[in-house]
């Protein structure tokens, strides 16, 4: 069921999730030379996965991932980075595994570098790893 997410296991193996963009040097907040607030730039893998994430919610409504907040809930884990990188994902379902990483793509949103953290400190690959255990016990 997860295999589309699941494939992106070996990718993660490289590291490079996205870089910060910075402010240039000569930034003076002229028309010529505005300040730029830092954001991500992810890699292409990153932006693959992201993607992959979004036609697995449209493709399993019955999962009711666009509700992820109430399934994170549902289970004791509160919207919070700490919450859902502490989550013990081992006794987690695939639905609740699903809506960690929705969950923490659609933090993206609000705070720049989330997930990119998230790929760096290994939960999503963790994530992923459990997507693959459920997959396998299914078999």
């Amino acid at each position: 069921m997860f295999e589309t997410l699941t494939a992106f296991l070996p990718e993660l193996n490289t590291g490079k999730y996205g870089e910060w963009y910075k402010q240039k040097p000569d930034a003076d907040g002229s028309p010529e030379h505005p300040y730029q607030w830092p954001f991500v730039i992810y890699s292409k893998v990153a932006d693959e996965f992201i993607h992959e994430v979004y036609a697995f919610i449209d493709s399993h409504e019955e999962m009711g991932l666009n509700h992820y907040s109430s399934i994170l809930e549902e289970n004791g884990i509160n919207w919070d980075s700490k919450d859902m990188e502490n989550a013990n994902v081992a006794e987690l379902d695939g639905r609740t595994v699903m809506a960690l990483i929705v969950g923490i793509i659609r933090a993206e949103r609000f705070c720049d570098g989330v997930l990119l953290d998230f790929f760096e400190n290994g939960c999503i690959a963790k994530w992923l790893s459990r997507l693959a255990e459920i997959d396998e016990e299914g078999n």
